[in-house]
Order: C-alpha cells, then structure tokens, then sequence
C-alpha cells in the first residue's frame, strides 16, 4: 500500500513553513545587520585619564609651545601683592609645558624658602576659550599662622673653630614684604657668647637681591689661649646674595683687653681700640650629595675679604679657598673624601712687610670639630686642640711679693699669617643592618696643617720648603653618628708629627660638628 505524498495533499502548510523560515532569517539577518551598523556607528570617546596620557606622551616625547595667560594670586591677606608677583615672574617668561612644569618647581621652591607660608600649591589651568594654546596658573598660599617661632641648635662657628649652642626667636611677615626679623643668643666653649638682632628683605621695593642687616654684639674669651678678651660691636648688611655669590659689608667696634695681666708682648702691642670697615665677598658651590657624609660630589669655597674702607680703620687683605672632593669605591656605600685649604692675610699700605697683621683676623687651626663639617678655609685637625699650634711667645711674669715663687705662665698661641691644611678621610658603612639603618658608619683619616708668620719682615726667613717641613699631621678611626643637628664623632687619635708647645695628642675623642 502506498501512502500518499503529503506535500502533495496539503501544499499550502508547506508552503506556509516555508514563508514563516524566510521570514525569521530575515529578521534576524535584519537585526545583525542593524548590530553591525550600531557598531559602526560607536565611536569611543576620550576620557578624561586618556586626555592626561595623551598630554604626559607628548611632554615625554616633543616640545609643546604654551603661552601662559594670566598668573592668578590667591590666599594673601598680609604678604603684599608686589613680593608674591616678583617671585613668580619665572612663569609668565615659560614658552613650552616642559618650561612652565620646570617654572612651577622653581617658583613653588622660593615661595617655600621664604619661611612666611604654610603651604604653597601651584595649579595649571587652560586658558580662555577664545585663546587656544595658552594655560592659566593659580597660586594658592596659606600664610603662617604665628608669625613668631623659636629655634635650639647646635653650630659649627667656623671663626672659633668649636661648636656653640645657639637659641633665636624670629618675627615673620611684620610689614608684608617676606621680612624675618630675628633675634639670636650663642653660647660657646672658651666662654664665647654673641647676641645679635637683624632682619631680612628677599626683595624690597624693586631690590633684585635679598637684603639684610645685622647688629651684633659678640665677646669672645681667648685667655686660656691667647691672653686677651675681645668684645665687637657693629653692624653687618648683605648687599648681594644668590645661590654661588655673598657679599657683605661689616662695620664694627673692637675691643682688645688683657685681664690677667699677663699676655705677651705680641698680644700686649695690640690691645685697645679698633675700628673695623670691611668689605668681604664670597664664592661657593658644593655638588656634594650630603654635607654630613659626602659620598660623592665636589665643593669649591674662595672667601675674599679687603679692610680699611673707611678712615682710620683696620687695614688687612685676607684671602682663603677650600677645595672638597668625594670618591665613591663602590662597596659598603664607602668613600674617599679629601680636602686641601689655604689662606693668606697681611696689612696693605707703605712699608705692610714691616707692619703686622690684626690679631682676630689671623689663622689659628686647631679644634674639637671635623673638618668634613668645615668647608671655607684652613680648618679643624684631627687631634690638636683649639688654637693649639703655630707660633707661640711666652707669657709675662707676674710677681705680686718678692717671696712669691715664680712659676711658669705658659705660652701666648699667636696665630699666623698663612696656613695650609689637608686631610684625607675613608668612610664605610658596617655589615650590621642596623647601624646602616640609623646612619652609623665608620672612618679612617689622615690630616696635616701648619700655620707660620709672614708679616713684621718675618718672610725674609720663609720658605716653602721649609713651611712644608714643618707640617703636623695625625691619623686614626672611629664611629660617626649622624644626626639630624649635628655629627658625632669617637675617634681614637694618633699623633704622626708635632712640636714641642703644640696642644693635642694621641688619645681618645669625641667631637660635634655642624656643617659651615
């Protein structure tokens, strides 16, 4: 029995199916299609962290020309408008991002530095709509609340060659200009004490370089060496500073006494009265990494200073340099630094050979501090006490009863007019992790110095061969410790060469020191 083809008896279901089949693959090829189209049709639009890594590619990779619009102030309510647009001036001279993002630093370091803000907080903008390629810069500062701080420290003073404790008040901002007026009080070893008020003047009235002036008043007591008490008082202005070149004018009062009774003659001829009026320039530049351990770098400082500008004052030509360097070696964060410095001072005028020179304005080398610290002129040895070699004369004896047994008064150290020093110093971290964590290191060194006499025709018996034949020297070792103040040091001093009234020896010692 054959069964009927159903295509054949029912053809309109099929064809229906067939309809309906179409009908659906067309519609979902419709809706494919229309997926298509709707992706075509998606562009991504940039966002705003895309924007930012478009711009930081084309800082990295070319130069982008800007023109700075408009340098906006904000948050000076007693800094006065003149001083904030002087120290911001860099920005509007920036042609580029890359010079505008270098001006930003810059301009946010001075304001930093200039001690009257809380916070300084610079920020780029776009320019106005109207003008394409230019930026807008906002300055925000927070003024400092108190306008009065304190501070305590511990110094190198590089004229006694010791360290002091030194304590200053200071008044910020009294008139609007970045004015710091201050007041300080050091104490010293050998009875030193200076008190000094002064202010400071980053620009005043149209002034391109800081201003600064300074009354002090400083006593100094060098009879355990010298015989002779020194009391000055006067006036410092710095008429021109910047990061490489200070120049400043002193003039002062100086009075020489002798307490005791007994100084030399030397130091006896030059007691009384002095009238000081000098001018003194100084250049330095120091490429080292750390003034308190220096790993690698270098540091050049030339001090000029010329005396007798104004009638009747002391007259004196003094000039020092100090040439630093450190080596890495490449192990233990070690390190070579060496050091040479050297100076001269004499009288200037008619027949100066014959004349002597002022006795503060001498050299005395010697003194409890390192001479890593002391950077500008023959400085501290390792092991010699203050002032403790170069010329010597002996003191005066003081018979108050014929019955009185005469006894030996010691001997007046007179400085010189020329000295020399060097020292070499190795510096190397300990294998303990906790010793380099705190900084603690140790170091090996080697210095050698001398001081002589030149003036009071004392140079026709000079010679350099001589002069370095008679250098003392010291080495040894110890452990450093840093710390935020200052740098101590527990060396153990030996003592290569000295002379018979030299002042020093071999033996322990512990030395603080301040960078100078």
């Amino acid at each position: 029995m054959i069964k009927p083809d159903p295509i054949q008896q029912n053809p309109n279901h099929v064809g229906e199916d067939i309809d309906n089949e179409t009908e659906e693959e067309e519609e979902e090829e419709d809706e494919a299609e229309e997926e298509e189209e709707d992706e075509d049709l998606k562009v991504p639009q940039p966002t705003e962290r895309s924007k930012l890594d478009n711009l930081f590619r084309r800082i990295q990779t070319e130069n982008v020309p800007i023109r700075v619009h408009d340098v906006i102030i904000r948050g000076n309510k007693k800094t006065k408008d003149s001083l904030l647009e002087a120290e911001t001036a860099l920005l509007k001279d920036a042609t580029s991002m890359q010079d505008l993002l270098e001006a930003s630093k810059v301009v946010n370091f001075r304001l930093q530095t200039l001690d009257i803000f809380d916070s300084v907080r610079i920020t780029l903008d776009a320019g106005p709509e109207e003008l394409p390629g230019t930026a807008s810069v906002v300055v925000e500062v927070v003024e400092t609340r108190s306008p009065l701080s304190g501070e305590v420290g511990a110094y190198a003073k590089g004229e006694t060659r010791s360290s002091t404790i030194e304590g200053s008040l200071k008044l910020k901002n009294i008139f609007g200009y970045g004015d710091l007026w201050h007041g300080s009080l050091a104490f010293g070893g050998d009875h030193m004490v200076e008190s000094s008020t002064g202010v400071y003047f980053p620009r005043f009235r149209g002034f391109i370089t800081p201003v600064t002036a300074r009354a002090f008043l400083l006593n100094q007591d060098w009879q355990k060496f010298s015989s002779f008490k020194s009391r000055s008082l006067g006036l410092s202005l710095g008429l021109s500073s910047s990061r490489n070149h200070d120049l400043v004018y002193n003039l002062a009062w100086r009075a020489l006494t002798d307490p005791s009774q007994m100084a030399s003659h030397s130091v006896r001829r030059q007691l009384g009265h002095g009238f000081l009026s000098s001018l003194k320039y100084t250049f330095r530049i120091d490429r080292r990494n750390s003034p308190l351990r220096p790993v690698r770098g270098y540091a050049f400082v030339s001090m000029t200073q010329i005396g007798g500008l104004a009638p009747d004052s002391l007259r004196f030509l003094r000039q020092e340099f100090d040439l630093r360097y450190a080596i890495p070696l490449g192990f233990y964060r070690s390190a070579l630094n060496i050091g040479i410095s050297g100076g001269v001072v004499f009288p200037w005028g008619a027949g100066f050979l014959s004349m002597t020179s002022p006795l503060p304005e001498r050299f005395f080398l010697g003194g409890n501090i390192s001479p890593i610290c002391t950077l500008g002129g023959p400085s501290a040895m390792w092991g010699f006490k203050a002032r403790g070699l170069g010329p010597t004369e002996p003191r005066r004896q003081v018979q108050c009863y014929p019955s009185d047994e005469i006894s030996d008064p010691g001997r007046d150290y007179l400085g010189g007019d020329i000295a020399a020093t060097a020292f070499a110093d190795l510096s190397f971290d300990f294998p303990l992790k906790w010793c380099r964590a705190k900084g603690i290191h140790g170091h090996f060194f080697a210095s050698a110095g001398n001081v002589d006499k030149l003036t009071e025709n004392a140079y026709k018996n000079f010679s350099l061969q001589k002069f370095a034949d008679s250098f003392r020297s010291s080495v040894g070792g110890g452990i450093v410790v840093p710390t935020s103040l200052f740098r101590l040091e527990l060396n153990y001093c030996y003592m290569l060469k000295k002379f018979e009234h030299d002042k020093g020896g071999s033996g322990f010692r512990v030395s603080f020191s301040t960078p100078s």
